[in-house]
């Protein structure tokens, strides 16, 4: 079961612009508790507490359990928003979760086995298509992250879908395609270098043949010359 996590909330009774503006003040966030066929919940979490969770990589995949006057509420992040310019937290939206009832979260991927792969030791680069993958589970089955492997791949090589072993439980969303993850792309300079290569061939063709020209010019010159002179005898 995945690990659940208690954060401290106050009730908030009045809603509206300006008791959020008010508990803002107060070094407070807004936020709500919504879903699974119940009233919405009104809170109130004290910004510290608030902006050490929002630190955390996996926030918005860990369970919580919001505590107000000594009642539990289960549930998971769905978004935050923040002030546009100081970037701090202003509301948080919180789903209420259902133990039985199976939900659609992001996943982080993480890459293993780099040392083993001959691509990227030829100088190749990892183009990650997906860092988050969506899996359908319940919510305590959410997994902290999926892990890839990437040992063996040579340049040119995919990672898909169906390379991911994923928990009892767990499915990805988009389940009617091999979708790609991530791919071993050749490095841009060995690219670019083949590009100047190709350019500097026709480039050597092509002074080549005005050489030719010019020197053709050159003999009609000497023909013109000899010309003239059997005129003037």
């Amino acid at each position: 079961m995945a690990e659940v996590e208690t954060v401290p909330a106050s009730p908030r009774e009045a809603a509206g612009k300006g008791s959020a503006r008010q508990a803002r003040r107060d070094g407070q966030v807004p936020a709500v508790i919504y879903g699974n066929k119940e009233e919405p919940i009104t809170l109130t979490l004290e910004r510290r507490l608030l902006v050490r969770e929002l630190t955390n990589p996996q926030f918005f995949i860990q369970l919580i359990d919001i505590e107000i006057d000594g009642t539990k509420h289960r549930v998971l992040p769905r978004d935050v928003q923040f002030h546009p310019v100081s970037d701090a937290p202003m509301h948080v939206d919180f789903l209420r979760l259902d133990p039985k009832r199976k939900i659609a979260a992001n996943v982080p991927v993480v890459f293993e086995g780099e040392e083993d792969s001959p691509g990227l030791k030829q100088g190749g680069v990892l183009n990650v298509v997906r860092y988050e993958v969506e899996v359908f589970c319940t919510a305590d089955n959410i997994p902290p992250e999926l892990i890839l492997q990437l040992a063996g791949l040579e340049v040119g090589d995919s990672v898909h879908a169906s390379s991911v072993t994923l928990p009892d439980g767990v499915e990805f969303v988009i389940s009617d395609r091999d979708f790609t993850i991530a791919t071993i792309a050749a490095p841009t300079i060995m690219v670019e270098e083949t590009a100047e290569d190709e350019e500097g061939e026709e480039g050597e063709g092509g002074t080549e043949g005005a050489d030719d020209e010019d020197g053709g010019g050159d003999s009609g010159d000497d023909a013109e010359g000899s010309g003239d002179g059997g005129e003037d005898d």
